[in-house]
């Protein structure tokens, strides 16, 4: 057994973490990693105490406390980031899936945008993951947010997707297949995000092809289970990229 000394250590409050996941990143020795939505110090072992997950956190979970802990061990360090760079490979995690929020319309977001005779094109991009799978269910650009729900060949089809889609504030771009997917996990995870979110509105975006009618009663399936006042729009893209057509539906439950 380790013998424990008194030193400082990072601290994380949980009542205040929003599971944004910035901490996680910022610690290069993998003391920190998201549980159950939470950012959660792993082991005594793999923090140095510096801190450099301090000035990440937007809500101020994170301080330093002295106390008795077991000593910063580096070789312990190299072989936990070695096992957790494994272990994302084979789950289909990544470094790069953390939940962030983008600098939208920002030229850094895209440092080499295509140049067209109008200027240079700009992702409107706001969020980061997309990916319906790997988007937390409480990711901190979730809240009250207007949530885009694209099937994954709409951005593809339509030639103006960024610009007609996700131009404004507070929209949330997420994507899926309700064909290649699960769809019964998509369904079951946008509930739980509209309960715990409570977003303004969804809008739908999806193919005119059969399959893609999936992605929308899996939405409307979530709407009644999470019974949320929200209004629902349903935008039907062409294989050439036209729009085919557009409608809402205001679901109301409160009396």
């Amino acid at each position: 057994m380790s013998v424990k000394v008194t030193r400082q250590i990072i601290r994380i409050d949980e009542s205040k973490c929003n599971g944004c996941g910035q901490c996680v990143e910022a610690c290069h020795e993998g003391a920190i990693q998201m549980v159950h939505g939470k950012a959660k110090l792993v082991s005594d072992v793999y923090c140095d105490g510096l801190g450099d997950c301090i000035g990440e956190c937007p809500q101020g979970a994170i301080t330093f406390e002295t106390r008795e802990a077991e000593p910063y061990d580096e070789e312990a360090v190299q072989a936990h980031m070695e096992t957790v760079k494994r272990n994302s490979c084979q789950s289909g995690g990544c470094p790069g899936a953390m939940a962030r929020v983008l600098n939208k319309g920002n030229e850094m977001v895209n440092p080499s945008p295509v140049v067209r005779e109008s200027g240079p094109m700009v992702s409107e991009l706001g969020n980061w993951p997309v990916q319906l799978k790997l988007v937390p269910v409480n990711a901190a650009y979730l809240q009250n947010a207007d949530i885009v729900l694209a099937a994954d060949c709409t951005a593809f089809s339509h030639g103006n997707f960024n610009q007609t889609f996700l131009k404004g504030e507070n929209i949330v771009c997420l994507i899926g297949c309700p064909k290649l997917d699960d769809k019964e996990y998509y369904r079951d995870k946008i509930a739980e995000i509209i309960k715990l979110n409570e977003p303004r509105s969804i809008t739908v975006v999806y193919m005119e092809v059969p399959c893609c009618g999936g992605m929308v009663r899996l939405v409307e399936a979530a709407i009644e289970e999470a019974r949320l006042d929200m209004d629902l729009k349903l935008v039907k893209i062409g294989t050439k990229g036209d729009n085919l057509g557009e409608e809402i539906t205001r679901y109301c439950y409160k009396q």
